[in-house]
């Protein structure tokens, strides 16, 4: 006799997105998987004494969004310290850094996370405008992509003798504020949380992502006390996503010789790839191009860095070291994750996978696309690891405009051309925002045709090809008998609703093995 389920999603209309195009209306499910999916009446039979019946009361059931790429400690700094996202000015910016200092008093740093100049005029914060927030505490603002970020004069007197002055920015040969990679770093390891401030980053990103409907995430963790916490929380039974990490480069002996291997781990908490950066970002104009930035030189000086490349922005590691750091963890068993956002950093990052025998590895971002990496990304085994939020600057008059210039922001981020292509792609969220419907509706909506996916292949996205990207196509990304039982509920149909109206969806509850992590019905 068929056991009972423990809990039975009914009235509902299930989305399986396993290849087919048909929906269901119940789900059954035991021990957190799917043991049924049909209709109402035939998964009923698995309806037992002790099993719960959620009435969806019609709503829309979907495999739980996959999070390929994002930052679960800065999703959590962002909730806890001051959030600059969506700020359209520098004083709205300031404005709420004022307000995190009176909530953090007792704190040594005031901390903002996500400012986009580009909202305004271009122009980033500096260490002048930092300095009205306080002269007495340091203060850093860090830019949206993490790769640049301003700080106040009491910051620079306490840390600019560490700071590579290539990554110092300048004018009139005095400092403006503006730190880009490597001061990034120096800015990052003084204000790292222990383990107690990890674990509430942590805890408060976990609560964000699932009301967003993520269910698992692939976290990008560098230098940090994640991993300890993850499996922490992972033990005490406080973790309600499933998480992949990827460790950071510098992290590869420590991985070696504990005999990690991707894959390893428990059902909650799994190895992913080696991580490293090959470049920048475009918005701090440190993507390496082939060609010289639009705007080249900005708004200020460099001392080296992107005019000592013609402006075309960094290369953060030589060709060579690149390939041996790809072989080497290619030779241990485990998946490289290269961050490449430049079209000459995309084709070194290919090189570099495309010299090893292992597969599945991965390019992130992959944002500046010429029709030859298209080509090669199709041919290749890579999965590309895509940020579908990033559409949001490929509009007329926005930062890709500025940046790159007409061309070549019509040229970025062709998810389109790149599926027919025959590439595989994972979306992810880089946390630029944290959102997978945001990022579903601005592929949809894209300003070009090669940039737009259908809502279906869009979803498919952040389901069934982020799973594949962590090896997990045969636990999650589809609503199936076997599968997880990782789902979302969203309270329209993204099949229904205009395009420019996908992120409006409300989540109405997110299910993680089978147990409801997150309800708002």
């Amino acid at each position: 006799m068929t056991a009972a389920a423990d809990r039975i999603f009914t009235n509902a209309v299930v989305h399986p997105l396993d290849g087919s195009d048909g929906t269901a209306a119940a789900v059954a499910v035991r021990d957190g998987r799917v043991v049924r999916v049909g209709n109402a009446y035939e998964v009923g039979f698995l309806e037992g004494v002790g099993t719960e019946v959620v009435d969806l009361d019609g709503r829309h059931l979907l495999p739980g969004f996959v999070d390929a790429h994002t930052h679960m400690e800065f999703v959590g700094r962002r909730r806890l310290e001051a959030d600059l996202t969506g700020a359209d000015s520098p004083e709205a910016c300031l404005d709420r850094l004022r307000e995190a200092s009176m909530d953090h008093r007792d704190d040594d740093w005031i901390l903002g996370y996500g400012y986009d100049e580009s909202r305004w005029d271009g122009a980033y914060l500096t260490r002048d405008d930092l300095d009205a927030v306080s002269e007495d505490r340091p203060v850093a603002a860090f830019r949206e992509d993490m790769h640049l970020v301003s700080v106040n004069s009491v910051a620079l007197d306490r840390h600019r003798g560490e700071m590579p002055a290539v990554d110092v920015r300048t004018a009139g040969g005095d400092p403006t504020g503006v730190l880009v990679e490597g001061g990034v770093d120096v800015v990052y390891e003084a204000t790292k949380p222990g383990p107690e401030g990890m674990r509430a980053y942590l805890l408060a990103a976990q609560a964000h992502a699932n009301a967003r409907g993520v269910t698992a995430v692939h976290d990008m963790v560098r230098r940090s006390a994640a991993p300890r916490v993850y499996r922490e929380m992972d033990i005490d039974d406080t973790l309600t996503l499933r998480v992949r990490i990827n460790y950071w480069a510098d992290h590869l002996d420590a991985v070696i010789e504990t005999g990690l291997r991707t894959n390893s781990g428990s059902d909650r908490v799994r190895v992913g790839a080696i991580k490293t950066y090959t470049d920048g970002s475009i918005g701090g104009r440190t993507a390496r191009l082939s060609e010289p930035y639009a705007d080249a030189g900005g708004d200020e000086n460099t001392e080296g860095g992107t005019e000592a490349s013609e402006n075309r922005g960094m290369l953060l590691e030589s060709r060579e070291d690149l390939e041996g750091l790809v072989a080497r963890a290619d030779d241990a068993g485990l998946q490289v994750a290269l961050h490449a956002i430049g079209d000459e950093a995309i084709a070194l990052a290919l090189d570099a996978h495309e010299g090893t025998a292992g597969g599945r590895h991965r390019i992130e971002h992959a944002e500046v696309l010429t029709d030859d990496l298209i080509e090669r990304l199709g041919a290749s085994d890579v999965v590309v690891s895509a940020q579908p939020n990033f559409l949001k600057w490929a509009g007329e008059g926005g930062l890709y405009d500025s940046r790159l210039g007409v061309e070549r922001r019509r040229d970025s981020n062709r998810f389109g051309a790149l599926q027919d292509a025959g590439a595989t792609l994972a979306f992810g969220s880089d946390c630029m925002p944290m959102a997978p419907l945001y990022g579903i509706e601005q592929t949809v909506t894209a300003p070009e045709p090669a940039q737009r996916l259908s809502v279906t292949d869009a979803l498919r996205a952040y389901t069934q090809g982020a799973a594949y990207a962590g090896f997990d196509e045969d636990r999650m990304g589809s609503v199936e008998p076997g599968k997880c039982a990782d789902f979302v509920v969203l309270e329209d149909s993204p099949w229904e609703v205009p395009g420019a109206k996908i992120a409006d969806i409300d989540v109405a509850m997110t299910v993680v093995g089978g147990d409801v992590v997150y309800e708002d019905m």
